[in-house]
Order: structure tokens, then sequence, then C-alpha cells
């Protein structure tokens, strides 16, 4: 069983709650969420079809210890965005119809920075 690792230096963004408005309207959310959609498109991210997982690294805030730091790194991150919304803006970042993937794990950890993993179990 063959499994290839992709490490994309992307800070995760989810997906906002999108309005008929927000065509014109310029809000911080969207246009942060449309920045990383462009980002991704750059980078050339790709998600396989099934058997992959993906790993979405959220960076811990500067105002943090460094004894709180080292606590969290690499912990599950339990806080929003909702892992949710971090799959459904990758995916629609990536492909204009996502029905055709099947079969993922999700992750979402604590890190230094954001990063996004991707193993696809070959």
């Amino acid at each position: 069983m063959e499994v290839i690792v992709k490490v994309y230096n992307i800070l995760p963004v989810g997906k906002p709650r999108m309005t008929r408005a927000d065509k014109w309207k310029k809000r911080p959310e969207v246009m942060r969420y449309r920045a990383f959609c462009d980002h991704v498109r750059l980078l050339g991210v790709e998600l396989p079809e099934s058997n992959s997982h993906i790993t979405f690294i959220l960076p811990m805030p500067q105002s943090w210890s460094k004894k709180k730091r080292l606590q969290f790194d690499g912990q599950p991150h339990q806080s929003k965005p909702d892992f949710d919304n971090l799959v459904k803006a990758l995916s629609d970042a990536i492909y204009a119809d996502d029905a055709h993937i099947w079969d993922a794990r999700i992750t979402k950890l604590w890190g230094e920075a954001g990063q996004i993993i991707i193993r696809e179990i070959a």
C-alpha cells in the first residue's frame, strides 16, 4: 500500500455563508474566501476521489504564551471554523462540481503555521 503525501502551505479558510449581495459587496470574510480559492487554484491543489486523508493545520494565535503553544501544537482543533466548512471551501476552490468525491477523512489540528496536508492511499 503506497501513501502519497502532499503538503500545501496555505492558511485554511472556511466557506462563509453567501448572500446575493456578495457578488458586488466586499465583505471581509468573503474576500478572504475568494483569495483562498485563488491561491488553491494557483498552487494546483488536487483532491483524489477516494481514499484520502485531508489534514487542516490551523495556526495558533500569536497572543498565546510559549507554554500554551507547546501544549496545543499538534492537538485537535475543536473550535471554529467547522471542518465541513473547511472541506467545502477546499473542494469548491478545486472543482466546479465536487459530487464525484465520495470518500475522505478530515482532521483539524493546531500548528505553528497554516497548512493543508493531503494523503492519498493508493
